[in-house]
């Protein structure tokens, strides 16, 4: 058939309308770990949700990038009652949910995805409450059953929380991405009658920025771009997550252009040579590297114990051999940029008075079970503390597992000694203490790895989040702080130094407090 040039240039014009707008190419991330699913309201790993949280969910509220600040999120404002018990809140217009192959959505997002949402885990016999296998850690942890009195629809767009008391970090506590993602209710309840709930978990749907479309099990993870965000679509067309777990494969890989974002560990950067395509970003994030003790085991139910435990670690060589030098010494379990933070506090390191203690406890030479994530970092830190505890006569044996097993099996209380770290979630002090420490995150299963339970710390957390006081919850929480810093259930290690690698070609990138990647204003430059 015949096209004369008319033709050619009305063709042309067409293809070239059709055609993406920013057809900026793929973003290949190196994740250090596969995630443990995509239902992200189950799960506490921070990978899992740089991976299958930040992507494909929307949540209430939103932080300013880079900073610690509330913004407007699928909520686009609020109101609070002056007896701070009462948050209506208002919802966006026109936010729609992903439509995929698995799920055609016939309205948008209103009322009721939020209380479908926030009731699969508030009310135990709402129809998918069971349907999360590994429940609701974060929900449970930062005691939001029992802080919440009701959740109702006043309207198509304005939903209503009524609390059981004034608290403070509520708002904040919407923001993050495994208690305030909103979840599509058409969605769950085509699951439901299907039989097929636990397909949240596999065949992800929200209204994020990404549109999830394929997993290979722990290798790769594919995104699509979400053309309809309500915020305006991403700048890349594809993300894609490769699973790289070695640190030295994923600096190579880095270095080679393969990814052109990753973590990296100290040691990787301290081997790489300056110039070329990569750029390592270096920050100091609101994370905590530490020990958790559980306290409910024989010979660790003894503060004495513990203490000796802390005083026998050399934290000047750890940080140098695990670190790279690139971490501080801990001295409180909350880190030094979050306000509250306690500086008075001391780190402790006396091999010899570890040595009278571990004598004063009846320490009767049993062997002690730490267990660390797979990694040769986390190999190198347990390979030290070993060493360490040896000297004061304390008898540990290592035990490696990957990070999800290790969360779900300190979760159950099968472990002596953990090696974890705590990403902060929301820029207040009570979500490092709440979720980590609390009598209510310390049942099986919930986010208090040293299973400890103090009802007087309890009582401080209370009173500081029922407080819109700041200068009064600082108090509250620097003796919080003073009580963990003498019971020991937790030993700070140390804070590390965030560490990531960009290429050159990666622009809009903004490293966040919480150590999260959120890539949806992240471009790419030709």
């Amino acid at each position: 058939m015949r096209i004369d040039l008319r033709s050619r240039l009305a063709l042309l014009a067409a293809l070239l309308l059709a055609a993406p707008a920013h057809a900026a190419g793929t973003l290949t991330v190196c994740a250090e770990g596969a995630p443990e699913g995509f239902d992200i309201v189950q799960y506490e790993l921070a990978n899992t949700n740089d991976i299958a949280g930040l992507p494909i969910y929307d949540q209430l509220l939103r932080f300013k990038p880079g900073t610690t600040e509330l913004m407007p999120g699928i909520a686009e404002r609020w109101d609070i009652s002056a007896d701070g018990l009462v948050y209506d809140l208002h919802l966006r217009r026109g936010v729609r949910f992903h439509s995929t192959p698995w799920f055609k959505p016939s309205r948008e997002l209103n009322a009721d995805d939020v209380l479908f949402s926030i009731n699969r885990m508030f009310d135990k016999s709402h129809p998918a409450h069971g349907s999360a296998r590994n429940g609701y850690v974060y929900w449970a942890g930062m005691q939001m059953s029992a802080l919440i009195r009701s959740v109702e629809k006043l309207d198509p767009y304005k939903v209503r929380f009524t609390l059981t008391r004034p608290n403070a970090p509520f708002l904040a506590n919407l923001a993050i991405a495994n208690i305030g993602s909103v979840y599509p209710a058409e969605y769950a309840g085509q699951l439901l009658k299907a039989n097929r709930l636990d397909q949240l978990n596999t065949q992800p749907v929200g209204s994020g920025p990404f549109v999830f479309r394929s997993y290979q099990k722990d290798a790769i993870v594919r995104y699509d771009a979400n053309l309809d965000y309500w915020a305006g679509r991403p700048p890349v067309d594809r993300l894609v997550f490769a699973v790289t777990i070695d640190p030295d494969v994923r600096a190579q890989r880095l270095l080679a252009g393969e990814c052109l974002v990753g973590d990296l560990k100290s040691q990787s950067v301290a081997s790489l040579k300056p110039g070329g395509v990569l750029e390592v970003l270096r920050f100091n994030p609101l994370v905590t590297s530490y020990l958790a003790l559980n306290t409910q085991h024989k010979l660790l139910d003894d503060a004495r114990l513990r203490r000796a435990l802390w005083l026998a670690i050399d934290k000047k060589a750890y940080i140098q051999a695990v670190n790279a030098g690139f971490a501080t010494p801990a001295a409180s379990f909350l880190p030094p940029g979050i306000w509250s933070h306690d500086p008075t506090l001391k780190d402790r390191a006396d091999p010899q008075e570890a040595r009278e203690l571990v004598k004063a406890a009846g320490y009767d030479g049993s062997e002690l079970q730490l267990f660390i994530g797979t990694g040769s970092d986390r190999k190198r830190a347990a390979e030290m503390l070993q060493a360490d505890w040896a000297k004061v006569g304390i008898k540990v044996q290592v035990r490696v597992m990957e990070l999800g097993e290790l969360y779900k099996r300190t979760g159950a209380g099968e472990h002596d000694i953990a090696l974890l770290s705590w990403f902060g979630d929301n820029g207040d002090p009570d979500n490092f203490f709440s979720p980590n420490l609390s009598c209510v995150a310390a049942a099986k299963g919930g986010g208090n790895k040293a299973h400890w339970c103090d009802k007087s710390f309890d009582a401080l957390l209370d009173a500081a989040n029922r407080s819109t006081d700041r200068a009064r919850r600082s108090e509250l929480y620097r003796q919080a702080q003073r009580k963990v810093h003498e019971e020991v259930p937790v030993i700070p290690l140390t804070y590390p130094v965030e560490l990531t690698g960009l290429n050159k070609r990666v622009g809009g990138f903004v490293p966040s407090p919480f150590a999260n990647m959120d890539f949806r204003a992240v471009s790419l430059k030709p």
